[in-house]
């Protein structure tokens, strides 16, 4: 015969039975609310170092601005200056150029923040070798901005400033120009995080050095297309672009074969040991 008590025993032991689901489900929601407030904790820290620097180069715009444009308005024919076309445009083009600019000063800061944030849940290997492609990254998007500046600016404008009709006097507008120079320098600054881009798709697995040799030909013509579709319309730019780009990835090989000799070193090390 069935028992009563067991049948007024049985809701209890349901309840003891999903307590613990409860509980994990607590401590999971708990968990996201606590990763959600330290995210927007850290993009808070991001933002306040982005203003921060703005607010320190806000009041020296209009020399960031002339400094920057300098490598045209030094080849510009003598009594020719550059003009504002829109009313407000002598006012947003320096104050434009320098928040862009301290979004590239405090550029170490805010990836400090997200590598800050995504370090916890990785291993102790990765660690190892996240860091230096962090700081390398950091690097190479400098290097590509300052050779974008030295190097395919004086040319690229000394082109442009010599070409037109002789009738035509060159007076660039400030907001166009600054639209130019920007892209050119974002796409130098992405385009040199090639390097990086190579050692993380060997790294990870996803394709490896002897695929990524084997298809050099199809990655010459894809730096000359992503150079033509990043600069301005014009083969120097395009070339000066292109070029690096090609030297980058066999630096990127380069690197991914090493770090892959060492790494088959440590493996074989490890198994005379065991």
């Amino acid at each position: 015969m069935n028992n009563p008590e067991n049948k007024i025993l049985k809701p209890e032991l349901k309840l003891k039975a999903s307590a613990p689901d409860s509980i994990q489900e607590s401590e999971k929601t708990d968990s996201l609310i606590d990763h959600m407030i330290e995210l927007r904790n850290r993009l808070l820290i991001s933002l306040a170092s982005i203003l921060l620097v703005f607010l320190s180069l806000v009041y020296f715009s209009n020399e960031i601005y002339i400094f920057m444009s300098t490598p045209l308005t030094s080849l510009l024919p003598e009594g020719s200056t550059m003009i504002a076309t829109g009313v407000t445009s002598p006012f947003f083009a320096p104050f434009k150029l320098t928040m862009v600019l301290s979004l590239i000063i405090a550029i170490p800061i805010v990836l400090h923040q997200l590598w800050s944030f995504i370090s916890p849940g990785l291993y102790q290997h990765e660690k190892k070798f996240a860091i230096p492609l962090l700081f390398s990254s950091i690097l190479l998007f400098y290097s590509g901005i300052a050779f974008a500046y030295s190097i395919v600016f004086p040319l690229m404008l000394s082109f442009f400033t010599s070409v037109g009709p002789e009738n035509v006097s060159m007076m660039p507008d400030i907001s166009q120009f600054l639209d130019v120079a920007l892209k050119l320098f974002f796409a130098f600054g992405i385009a040199f995080q090639i390097p990086i881009a190579t050692l993380l798709l060997v790294w990870s697995g996803i394709t490896t050095v002897e695929s990524l040799a084997s298809k050099r030909a199809y990655v010459i013509v894809g730096c000359f297309i992503f150079g033509m579709l990043l600069t301005p319309p014009d083969v120097i730019s395009q070339t000066l672009l292109a070029f690096p780009m090609w030297i980058l990835f066999e630096l990127g090989i380069l690197f991914s074969r090493l770090i892959q000799k060492k790494e088959t070193e440590n493996i074989t090390a490890n198994q005379k040991k065991d």
